[in-house]
């Protein structure tokens, strides 16, 4: 009996957690809108500039944000255009 009462406490419990929203952040977008609302925030990645991000958040509760995620958030290369200094001798 115990057990068939442990049973359906646990399964009771596992259908009333609701299941997580995971929040994406698209790789190949240097800018994200973090969108607040009632229900909660998420977050959009999908603006190439700092430009187009504060478009779309003008009159919303909304902030824009680098994408931590960006697979190249400058669009340079990594090590950039730096030459070594010359050793003086």
């Amino acid at each position: 009996m115990r057990a068939v009462t442990s049973g359906i406490l646990a399964a009771a419990i596992a259908s009333a957690v609701a299941p997580a929203a995971a929040q994406t952040y698209a790789p190949g977008y240097p800018v994200c809108l973090q969108i607040f609302a009632i229900d909660g925030e998420h977050v959009e990645c999908a603006f190439a500039t700092m430009a187009q991000c504060r478009a779309s958040a003008a009159g919303l509760g909304a902030q824009c944000v680098a994408n931590p995620y960006s697979a190249n958030p400058s669009g340079r290369k990594p090590g950039g255009d730096r030459r070594p200094a010359r050793m003086q001798g």
